[in-house]
Formats: C-alpha cells, sequence, structure tokens
C-alpha cells in the first residue's frame, strides 16, 4: 500500500511476561492519579496519527486504554522484536512508511520524541534513542521496510536482541540529556517504581 503521506504511527510494547514486576502488566502499576500506561498513551497520542499497544493474551484488561490490540505473531513471547515485527506488519498493511516503538514502562516520555527522531533519521534509516550515555533499544523510530530483515533474524536466525539488530542495520542515535531527570527511566521493579514515584512529586510537570 502506498504510504499516508508523512503519517506514522505508535506502538507501545507491552508483550511481554514482567517477570521482575512479580508478573501482570507493569504498565498498569498506579503512578500519581494514573497508570503508566495512562501517562504513555497521553504522552504519545498527539505526537502520531495512529497509535498501537503490543500486548498478548487477553485483551479485555486493557480496554480502559481504548487503543487497537495488535499480539505477537510469532509464539512462545520471543521478546520485544516479534512485538516490533507485528508493529511494521501491521503498518505495512495501512499504508504507513515508520513506526515509534516505545516500552510501556517508560512513564516519561519526552513530547517531542517522534519529532527528534525523525528529524535525526532524516528519512534514510532507523533512529533509537540514548539517554545518560545508555541505549534504549525499544524506543526506537523503525522504517516498515525492515520487517522482512527483521523477520528472517527472529525466524531464520533465532535473533532475539534488540541491539544486534539495531547495530545490524545502522541505527542513527539520538541523544537526549538526563537533567533535570532521565526521560527513558524505565520501571522494571518494585523499586523503579519506587524510585518513578518520588521523581513524580518532586517534579509533578514530568
Amino acid at each position: 500500500m502506498t504510504p499516508i503521506n508523512d503519517a506514522i504511527m505508535g506502538l507501545i510494547l507491552a508483550g511481554g511476561l514482567s517477570r521482575r514486576m512479580g508478573g501482570g502488566d507493569k504498565g498498569l502499576s498506579r503512578l500519581g492519579e494514573d497508570t503508566i500506561l495512562d501517562r504513555i498513551v497521553a504522552r504519545m497520542r498527539p505526537q502520531v496519527e495512529a497509535l498501537f499497544l503490543n500486548a498478548n493474551g487477553d485483551p479485555g484488561r486493557l480496554a480502559k486504554l481504548g487503543l487497537p490490540i495488535l499480539a505477537d505473531t510469532l509464539p512462545d513471547f520471543p521478546g520485544p522484536l516479534a512485538g516490533v515485527l507485528a508493529g511494521l506488519d501491521h503498518a505495512a498493511q495501512a499504508g504507513f512508511a515508520e513506526v515509534v516503538v516505545v516500552p510501556c514502562d517508560a512513564p516519561f516520555l519526552p513530547a517531542d520524541l517522534v519529532a527528534r527522531l525523525r528529524g535525526m533519521a532524516g528519512g534514510k534509516g532507523g533512529a533509537v534513542t540514548i539517554s545518560g550515555g545508555r541505549r534504549h533499544p525499544t524506543a526506537a523510530l523503525w522504517p516498515v521496510h525492515l520487517r522482512q530483515a527483521l523477520r528472517t533474524a527472529l525466524v531464520e536466525e533465532d535473533q532475539r536482541r534488540v541491539e544486534t539488530i539495531l547495530r545490524r542495520q545502522g541505527f542513527i542515535e539520538v541523544e537526549w540529556p538526563v537533567e533535570p531527570f532521565d526521560p527513558f527511566m524505565n520501571v522494571n521493579d518494585p523499586e523503579g517504581l519506587a524510585q518513578a514515584r518520588a521523581l513524580l512529586e518532586r517534579w509533578p510537570q514530568a
């Protein structure tokens, strides 16, 4: 399908098992008056033409978010790359040329994330975020044309490391400041959730 002009699709990756949080959906953890996912949806929706959620299992538990859900198309929870692939496949069918993916556990995402990733990539390839010297492989812009290369890596090579694919495809690194706080901090475990709550108390505008 012909791409929809300059339109871009957004995808929140929530297809994992959240083992470090004790299972369940870590994105549904409360942070202030909202859940982590509520905050991510509110931050991402204005930045994209269409926003989807990659999740597995019963979709009813996530119905309140009001997002269409894309499940992994590969079995056995092979990791975030399977969610990216599901998003790229859907984007290709819907006519999008690019997808910005973000994790479900980063409640302080920048309001200009999409614009900066696209600006740095310049339509030439993918882009991935860096903050505090650390790469955040699940916060990235993916060109839809990479979906076949990604499928080959997952299915034929059993390559599940996001970092490996990003290096292989020459993703451009986009660096973000971490003052007064790191906008890409992840809530992976109860300690991380406590840190996020403390940050929000100190920086209500975060």
